[in-house]
C-alpha cells in the first residue's frame, strides 16, 4: 500500500510541475466507460487541492481515476495486471496482448540467465558456442537420430500393413481348390501341398535351422552375431560362403520383396523381419518358411521337394534325405541332387555336421547318414498336374466377375470351388468310354457333360471335350447348339402352367403353318394323342400345336425364368429347339424342375480368399421362382414317363429319374438332360464342325446313365413330389395363342407311292381303308389311325401309334447295340438300306424311334386321286448296294 501511495504522490507531483507532454501511464483505462486523464485535461486548481490534502468529492474522484487498479504493477513505465480477480475490471484485447508480451519477456529473461549459468559450467568457458566441441557432438547425435527416425518412417511407408503380415502365400499366385479342399490347379510360384508345423518331421525342421539360421529361436528377426560371423567367414575365404539373413528375413523376402540386391531392399527386409517377429510366433514363421521356400526343379516347400527328388511324402524321408533337402535353400540349382549329385553330397554332409554341432543328432546318426548313398527318384511337380481342365478354364473366366482387377493382379488368392473330384473322375470316364466305344462308328468325335446340384446351383462335374491339350474349347459353356427336342420340356411346362391338362388330346397329322411344315422323325402320324404321350414319344407336330395354343412370349419368358440365358426368337420352329443354347444353361434350366420350380444360377466358386486368409468374395446366390410348384411337379411326372417308357429308357437307374432326349436335323447334335431331386446332368454328343452323325439321342442317355449310376452310389433315394390334380387347376401364366396367316391340316398319307393330301380344317382327320381284294373304296370313317388291308393273310397297319412290326434279324441285331429297347416303337419298312428322308429346314427336329423310318414320295401340293384300288406292293428286300455304315445305321429316338 505504501508503494502504491508513493507512486501516486510521484504522479501527482509530475502533474503539478506542468509536465504536459509526457503521460504517466500509457494506458490507465479502468472500465469501458472511463476516460483517459492527462496533465492537459487536469485543472490546475484541482492539482493544487490534491497537493494540499483536499479530500473533497471532486478530489477523491480524480484520485480514484489516477490510482492504478488492484493487482496491477508498473513494469518499465507500463501498468500491467499480475492476475485476474473478481474485482478487476474486464481487460480489453490490447491489454491481453500486453500481458502476453510481458510474460514472454519475463520468461526469456529468466531462461537467458539460467542458460548462461549452464554454459559457464560447461567446458570452453568464454569461447563462442560454435567453437565448443560438445556442441557439434550433440548436434551430430541429434541429427543422426532424426535421420534414422526419418529413414525408418520412410521404409515403413513402403511396407505391407500390419494386417497383411500374416500372409501365407506368395504374390502373383493363384490356387484353385475343389469342394473337398484338394488343390486342382496352381498358377505362379505356388506350393502344391502346404503342411502344418506338426506334419513336418522335427529333424527336417532342425536341419533347416542348422543350415540357415542357427540362432533362430534366440533373435528377434535380425541376428547381429550371425551377420558378423558371416562377414568374417566371407573375408577369410575371399568369397561369399555364408549369408547373414535369418529365416525370418528370408520369409519376408519370399512374401513381400523381390530379389534385387540393393541397400533399400535389404533395409526393407530387416524392418519386415522385425515386424514379422512381433506378429507371428516362431512356429508360425518356420511353418510358412518351410512351405514357401524354393528348393529347385519347380518345387516350392518341403512337401513338393520330397516328391520331386525322392517321390515320397516328407514323413518317409530319411535323415540323409532331409539334410539334402535342407541344403538346397541357399542355391537350389547348384546343390540339386538331380543335377549335381557330388555338390549335393558335400552340402548334405555340411548340414549334418552343423546338426551334430548344435546337438540335434548324435555322432553315430551323422555317420550313418553320411555313409548312405544319395539315391534320387525324380518326379514331376504335382502342381504341373491339372485336374478338371475345362472346369478350371471356366473358373478363370468367371473369377473377374466377382473379384476386382487390382486384387487379381496382386495375386496370392485361393479360390474355393464346388467341384466334386470323385464325380468329376466318373464323368470323365463315362465320356471317354462313349467316345471310345460309340463315337467311332456313330461318327461323333466330341462329347460334353455337366452335373449341377439343383438345390444350390453348385457345379459338381464338368467335362468340356475330349482333349484339353489339343483343343481348349469348352463345349459346356462356349458351344451354342440347337437343343432339339430337349426344348420341348419348356413348351409343355408352359402349357401346364397355362392350365392345360396333360390328358388333353391333340391331332398328330401333317400341318403347314405359314409355309413351315414340321415333320416327325419317323415321318409317321398317330392321329389323336394326349400331351403326356406326345412328350413321351417326342412327337414334333403336337409340340408345334401346343406352342400355338400357349404362344411365343409366355413360352420364352418361362424358359428365361427357368435358366435359359441365350436369345430365343419367336418362330414356330422354336417348339422343336431351333434356337441355340449351351449345355450349361440347358442343364441348369432342367434343374428348375428338380428343385420344385425354383431356379438358382449355376456357379462354380464358393469363396475367394486373400493371401492372409481373409474372405474377398463369398457366394450368395438366391433362388427365384421360375415355375410354380404344381406345374413343375406335373411336368416332372410327364418327363419321368419319358425315362420309364419313352425315348430315354436307356437312362433308367435304380431310382426315380426324369429327363428328355433331343436330336437335331441329320443327327448333328445328340442330347439328353436328366435329373433326380439331388442332381441334374446334361450330355451332348456331336462334332465341332457340325457334321451329321450316325448316332441318336439314346447314346447320350446311355452316357448319362453310366455317370449317374456311379455318382448316386450311396446317395439316399429321394422321391419326386406327388403329382397334383390335373383338372380344376388355376393357370399361373396367361396364354397368348398364335394366329398364323395360313394354317393347313393335311390328311394322313396312306400310300407308299403317293400322298392323297387334301386341305381340311384343324379338327378334320380323313382316314381311308383299302383292300387288295376289292376294287371299290369303302366310305371313310373317323379314327385315330389309317389302316390298309392287303389280304386276309397279311395286314399292314400304317401310321398307327399302337401297332408294331416285328423287326428283321438285322434290325434286332442293330437294336441290341444301339437301341434303347423302348416299347413305344412305330412300325415302318424293315429295310435298313434305304436312307432316312429328312426335312429341309435345319431347325426341324425329328421324332426318332428304333424302328426303321418310312420312305415316302411327297408332292409339294395336294393331289387328287381316283378312287380305285391300288395294285399290291411287294415287300422290298434289303439292298446290298449300300455301304456297311449305312447298313449298320441304328434306329434312334428322341
Amino acid at each position: 500500500m505504501a508503494k502504491l501511495t508513493s507512486w501516486f504522490k510521484q504522479r501527482a507531483n509530475s502533474l503539478s510541475n506542468g509536465l504536459k507532454n509526457k503521460p504517466s501511464l500509457k494506458s490507465d483505462r479502468v472500465d469501458n466507460n472511463s476516460e483517459q486523464i492527462t496533465q492537459e485535461t487536469l485543472p490546475s486548481e484541482l492539482v493544487g487541492a490534491r497537493k494540499d490534502g483536499d479530500d473533497s468529492p471532486s478530489t477523491q474522484l480524480i484520485t480514484k481515476k489516477l490510482s492504478p487498479p488492484p493487482h496491477w504493477v508498473e513494469i518499465e513505465g507500463d501498468a500491467v495486471p499480475t492476475e485476474e480477480s473478481p474485482e478487476s475490471p474486464p481487460k480489453t484485447l490490447k491489454g491481453k496482448a500486453k500481458l502476453f508480451l510481458g510474460n514472454t519477456k519475463h520468461f526469456l529473461g529468466e531462461a537467458k540467465k539460467v542458460s548462461n549459468k549452464v554454459l559457464d559450467k560447461l567446458p570452453g568457458k568464454g569461447k563462442p558456442l560454435y567453437r565448443r566441441y560438445w556442441f557439434w557432438t550433440t548436434l551430430g547425435v541429434s541429427g543422426g537420430i532424426m535421420a534414422v527416425s526419418y529413414g525408418v518412417w520412410s521404409i515403413d511407408k513402403t511396407l505391407p500393413s500390419k494386417d497383411q503380415l500374416t500372409a501365407a502365400s506368395r504374390e502373383k499366385t493363384l490356387t484353385i481348390k475343389a469342394g473337398n479342399g484338394a488343390i486342382l490347379y496352381q498358377q505362379g510360384e505356388a506350393t502344391r501341398e502346404k503342411l502344418k508345423i506338426k506334419q513336418i518331421p522335427d529333424r527336417l525342421q532342425k536341419a533347416f535351422i542348422a543350415s540357415e539360421d542357427r540362432r533362430f529361436t534366440e533373435h528377434n528377426g535380425i541376428d547381429a552375431k550371425g551377420i558378423l560371423r558371416a562377414a568374417t567367414s566371407n573375408l577369410r575365404s575371399q568369397d561369399v560362403v555364408q549369408g547373414g539373413s535369418t529365416i525370418t528375413q528370408q520369409l519376408a523376402r519370399i512374401l513381400f520383396l523381390n530379389r534385387n540386391k540393393t541397400v533399400n531392399r535389404k533395409l526393407q527386409e530387416i524392418r519386415l523381419a522385425q515386424k514379422l517377429e512381433q506378429e507371428l510366433t516362431k512356429d508360425e514363421i518356420l511353418e510358412r518358411y518351410l512351405n514357401l521356400v524354393y528348393l529347385g526343379s519347380g518345387a516350392y516347400g518341403v512337401a513338393d521337394a520330397a516328391w520331386v527328388y525322392f517321390s515320397k511324402p516328407v514323413g518317409d524321408l530319411t535323415l540323409s534325405e532331409m539334410a539334402t533337402i535342407a541344403g538346397l535353400a541357399p542355391a537350389p540349382n547348384v546343390f540339386s541332387p538331380a543335377e549335381n549329385p557330388e555338390a549335393a553330397k558335400r552340402r548334405r554332409n555340411l548340414v549334418l555336421q552343423r546338426m551334430l554341432e548344435d546337438g540335434f543328432i548324435t555322432k553315430d546318426e551323422k555317420q550313418t547318414a553320411v555313409s548312405e548313398p544319395l539315391t534320387v527318384k525324380a518326379s514331376l511337380p504335382k502342381r504341373y498336374k491339372v485336374q478338371a481342365p475345362y472346369f478350371i478354364s471356366y473358373i478363370q473366366k468367371e473369377l473377374p466377375k466377382y473379384v476386382e482387377k487390382d486384387v487379381l493382379e496382386a495375386g496370392g488368392l485361393v479360390v474355393e470351388t464346388t467341384l466334386n473330384p470323385t464325380w468329376q473322375e466318373k464323368a470323365e470316364e463315362a465320356v471317354d468310354k462313349t467316345l471310345r466305344n460309340q463315337g467311332r462308328w456313330q461318327r461323333f468325335k466330341q462329347a460334353a457333360m455337366v452335373s449341377i446340384d439343383p438345390r444350390n446351383g453348385e457345379i459338381k462335374a464338368m467335362v468340356g471335350g475330349k482333349d484339353f491339350g489339343k483343343n481348349k474349347f469348352n463345349r459346356v459353356t462356349q458351344a451354342q447348339r440347337q437343343p432339339g427336342s430337349t426344348f420341348k420340356g419348356f413348351v409343355y411346362a408352359a402349357a401346364v402352367a397355362a392350365g392345360k391338362n396333360p390328358m388333353d388330346g391333340y391331332l398328330d397329322a401333317p400341318i403347314v403353318v405359314d409355309g413351315y411344315e414340321p415333320k416327325n422323325y419317323d415321318e409317321g402320324f398317330r392321329g389323336w394323342i394326349n400331351m403326356r404321350d406326345a412328350l413321351t414319344r417326342s412327337i414334333n407336330i403336337v409340340a408345334v400345336r401346343i406352342l400355338m395354343k400357349v404362344g411365343y412370349q409366355p413360352t420364352i419368358d418361362l424358359a428365361h425364368n427357368m435358366g435359359i440365358e441365350s436369345e430365343i426368337k419367336p418362330v414356330i420352329s422354336m417348339a422343336l429347339g431351333s434356337n441355340e443354347v449351351n449345355l450349361l444353361e440347358l442343364t441348369s434350366a432342367y434343374g428348375t424342375f428338380a428343385n420344385k420350380g425354383m431356379h438358382i444360377k449355376p456357379h462354380g466358386i464358393t469363396r475367394v480368399l486373400s493371401r492372409n486368409g481373409e474372405v474377398v468374395w463369398s457366394a450368395d446366390f438366391k433362388g427365384k421362382r421360375g415355375l410354380d410348384a404344381d406345374s413343375s411337379a406335373i411336368t416332372t411326372w410327364m418327363l419321368r414317363n419319358v425315362v420309364t417308357s419313352g425315348t430315354a429308357t436307356r437312362a433308367q437307374i435304380d431310382r426315380p429319374a426324369a429327363g428328355k432326349t433331343g436330336t437335331t436335323d441329320e443327327a448333328r447334335d445328340l442330347w439328353f438332360v436328366g435329373f433326380i431331386p439331388q442332381l441334374v446332368t446334361g450330355v451332348w454328343l456331336g462334332n465341332d464342325n457340325n457334321k451329321p452323325t450316325n448316332g441318336d439321342s439314346t447314346t447320350a442317355a446311355y452316357t448319362w446313365q453310366q455317370f449317374m449310376k456311379e455318382a448316386t452310389d450311396g446317395m439316399p433315394v429321394e422321391k419326386f413330389p406327388e403329382r397334383p390334380k390335373l383338372t380344376g387347376r388355376k393357370a399361373t401364366i396367361k396364354a397368348q395363342p398364335i394366329k398364323p396367316r395360313r394354317f393347313i391340316t393335311k390328311s394322313v398319307p396312306s400310300s407308299d407311292d403317293s400322298d392323297d393330301d387334301t386341305e381340311t380344317t384343324t379338327n378334320r382327320n380323313s382316314s381311308r381303308r383299302r383292300s387288295t381284294r376289292r376294287s371299290t373304296t369303302n366310305s371313310s370313317s373317323r379314327s385315330s389311325s389309317n389302316r390298309r388291308t392287303r389280304s386276309t393273310r397279311t395286314r399292314r397297319r400304317r401310321s398307327t401309334p399302337q401297332t408294331q412290326q416285328k423287326p428283321t434279324t438285322r434290325t434286332r441285331r442293330r437294336r441290341s447295340n444301339t437301341s434303347s429297347g423302348s416299347s413305344n416303337r412305330n412300325s415302318s419298312n424293315p429295310s435298313r438300306t434305304q436312307r432316312r428322308t429328312r426335312s429341309k429346314p435345319t431347325s426341324t427336329t425329328r421324332n426318332r424311334s428304333s424302328s426303321p423310318p418310312v420312305r415316302r414320295k411327297r408332292s409339294s401340293a395336294p393331289k387328287p386321286k381316283k378312287q380305285s384300288a391300288p395294285a399290291p406292293k411287294k415287300k422290298s428286300a434289303p439292298s446290298s448296294s449300300g455301304s456297311w455304315r449305312e447298313r449298320l445305321k441304328p434306329g434312334s429316338s428322341q
